[in-house]
């Protein structure tokens, strides 16, 4: 019997771009819902998301999503996938907004880049952070299988994670700061860019967690 993805819907995001990407690489059923018995009965989660983290959090609380991700996360120790503001929705705050309390599902900060942001070069960067970058590979993870290191991925991003634990982190990027591009802990893999605009590299990524069998 083929595997059910549920993307975790709560109104922000590429809800179907990811769904649709997922679908291209293999995925049996892939359900965009907040429907809470479909996502826990899902045996892979996505957790995407686009947007202002104020009005994201405001969604995910209203709509239970917080609860649904703790049980796929904790409880029923499923593969979850983490994308972009899906990403920073996890930390403890962010910056955005006049600051915003997150999940704090993993410890750490959401930061603006700031200004005036520059590379090692001393040429002024824009803010956001738009387009293609390379990502380093931490240490070696399932997701990273088939990709090789300093692959680029499309990001679109204005504010950047810094993980409290540091053993945490799978991937990182440089944009006139060195900023997490990639956290991994059990069951969780969590990306700041977006994998299904990412294309080969991308895909491989979302094949890889198709594949992906994390110890209990």
């Amino acid at each position: 019997m083929s595997e059910t993805v549920a993307v975790i819907d709560y109104g922000m995001g590429n809800l179907h771009s990811v769904a649709s990407a997922l679908q291209h690489v293999g995925a049996g059923r892939v359900l965009v819902t907040h429907d809470a018995d479909q996502i826990r009965a899902a045996d892979r989660v996505v957790f995407p998301g686009v947007g202002a983290i104020r009005d994201c959090m405001a969604e995910i609380r209203r709509l239970r999503c917080d609860e649904l991700l703790q049980l796929a996360l904790i409880e029923q120790r499923k593969p979850v996938l983490a994308i972009c503001v899906g990403m920073q929705a996890l930390l403890s705050r962010s910056e955005e907004n006049g600051g915003v309390d997150c999940l704090d599902i993993v410890p750490g900060t959401v930061r603006h880049f700031g200004q005036p942001l520059v590379d090692a070069g001393g040429q002024r960067l824009k803010v956001p952070h738009m387009g293609w970058n390379e990502v380093r590979q931490v240490g070696q993870h399932p997701l990273w299988q088939g990709i090789p290191d300093a692959s680029r991925f499309y990001f679109v991003h204005s504010y950047y994670v810094t993980a409290a634990d540091r053993s945490l982190l799978a991937g990182a990027v440089d944009y006139g700061v060195s900023a997490d591009a990639a956290l991994a802990r059990n069951n969780l893999f969590a990306v700041q860019f977006h994998p299904e605009k990412s294309h080969t590299a991308g895909l491989q990524l979302l094949r890889n967690f198709l594949a992906w069998s994390p110890p209990c």
